[in-house]
């Protein structure tokens, strides 16, 4: 969903944080592992960043922030871990089309004032839905949270779903359906995915199908959004020039008499990583379009997210295909002329994972293309990267993490992931160290065996009397 407007911004800053905000605070444990009272401490005083306190409300739900005084702006998320894997197929999308829903209108407020009271300060709000968690966000000028807080906690907690807001809303979700299929650059990931994971929920289109989104009810949407939004299953972050003790407080009171202000309980913990998801064998899946492009994506199951060769995993990506001076682009592009985009890529979840490597090339080149891949990703394999080779991965790897958290909304990101994710916040110096660790024989290893796996091809193009099976 796009709900953005970007506008210059100018602040006047708030308050220091004040003495003792940072201290753990004591609870009363019931029996329910619930406490009646806010935990609160410090996750960590970067020197590369703000001061990271996280507070644990009664009710579950954690509230995690960076203090950045030199900055002019807060960036606020509410961040759900309910994604499209937590659909069963009858509600395929419905983690889609509620993200659509939830800026309709609430019992205090209605689409309009949602949306103008956050711009009319020179704010912006967005949301978005993946497989494992949803997003709602608004960065706005320091001054102006309070009111962030307010709209964002309102829009997530008490959302009316007006039963006409519904359909309004189904005839925009068919419609951007439609749009992704006119992507065929979007769509042949999707088919890549369905290639490795089949009917599972991994393997299922974020925003669902036509064929599931037109019959979705109301009721089954109201059911879905009252089950899944739960204080323990919900992590606020905020990054920005603020005050934890501030952000807490105005939490809770916008929070206040919602369906989020329960009982005590535990937060939920992340989600786990075992049993791992079943994956298919490697197969050829081919979409016929008439494109004046072919798109193809070849790739295999690779690691999850808590795997400890995911650093090793990120070098080798670049090395592979992360960059202009990858072995990929600069065989594929910058010496053959073959294409114009083409890149490696690892996209890592709970209990899983793949790697691929997309290219878009004219129809009659792609099998040069796809041997040329081939041929490098089994030379990789066999032999390895270079130690110049491992230094240029590490730097990208690096240096994209660090330029990363140059702006509030990353930051903010950071927060929230690390908590959802992973169950704690990784400094950013322990992440960078863990990058240096990574040795060539850690790299070299795991080529030797990611890279040999058997590969799934996706395509998307004018391939009517091809079989790319053989």
């Amino acid at each position: 969903m796009s709900r953005t407007r970007r506008t210059s911004l100018s602040v006047t800053r708030q308050p220091a944080t004040p003495p003792g905000a940072g201290r753990q605070a004591v609870g009363t444990v019931r029996p329910s592992g619930g406490t009646t009272r806010a935990v609160t401490r410090t996750l960590s005083d970067d020197p590369l960043g703000g001061t990271v306190r996280r507070t644990v409300l009664p009710s579950g739900l954690r509230v995690l922030t960076e203090a950045i005084p030199a900055m002019r702006s807060v960036s606020f998320g509410i961040w759900v871990a309910v994604g499209s894997r937590d659909e069963t197929g009858s509600t395929t999308g419905a983690a889609h089309f509620l993200e659509h829903l939830l800026f309709k209108g609430t019992h205090k407020r209605g689409a309009m004032e949602i949306s103008s009271s956050i711009e009319a300060v020179g704010g912006e709000t967005n949301a978005f839905t993946t497989k494992e968690y949803t997003c709602y966000y608004a960065r706005v000028l320091d001054a102006d949270l309070p009111l962030a807080i307010d709209v964002m906690c309102d829009l997530v907690a008490d959302s009316v779903l007006e039963p006409a807001d519904v359909e309004t809303e189904r005839g925009v979700i068919l419609e951007e359906i439609a749009m992704h299929d006119d992507e065929p650059g979007d769509e042949v990931h999707d088919l890549f995915a369905r290639a490795v994971y089949g009917d599972h929920p991994l393997g299922r289109l974020i925003s669902g199908t036509s064929d599931t989104v037109t019959p979705m009810t109301r009721r089954q949407i109201q059911t879905f959004y009252r089950r899944r939004y739960v204080a323990p299953q919900i992590v606020i972050a905020a990054a920005g020039n603020l005050d934890h003790a501030a952000v807490v407080r105005l939490v809770r009171q916008a929070l206040r008499g919602t369906p989020l202000d329960t009982d005590p309980a535990p937060p939920a913990p992340h989600r786990p990583a075992s049993p791992a998801v079943r994956t298919r064998s490697a197969r050829t899946v081919v979409e016929v379009k008439e494109t004046e492009q072919a798109h193809i994506v070849l790739g295999c199951p690779a690691i999850d997210r808590l795997d400890d060769r995911r650093f090793a995993l990120g070098v080798l990506n670049n090395v592979l295909g992360g960059g202009m001076s990858s072995r990929l682009f600069q065989e594929i592009r910058e010496q053959r002329g073959l294409a114009y985009s083409v890149y490696s890529y690892a996209s890592q979840y709970a209990d899983s994972g793949v790697f691929g490597v997309y290219a878009g090339c004219a129809p009659g080149r792609v099998d040069e293309v796809l041997a040329l891949t081939r041929a490098e990703l089994a030379r990789t394999a066999a032999h390895g990267i270079t130690e110049a080779e491992l230094a240029r991965g590490k730097g990208m790897s690096k240096g994209a993490f660090v330029l990363g958290l140059e702006d509030t909304g990353s930051r903010m990101s950071r927060l929230a992931k690390g908590e959802l994710l992973y169950g704690n916040l990784m400094p950013v110096n322990e992440l960078l160290d863990r990058v240096d660790a990574v040795t060539l024989e850690d790299v070299n290893t795991l080529a030797a065996d990611l890279l040999a796996r058997p590969m799934s091809l996706a395509v998307v193009g004018p391939f009517a009397d091809r079989d790319f099976s053989a």
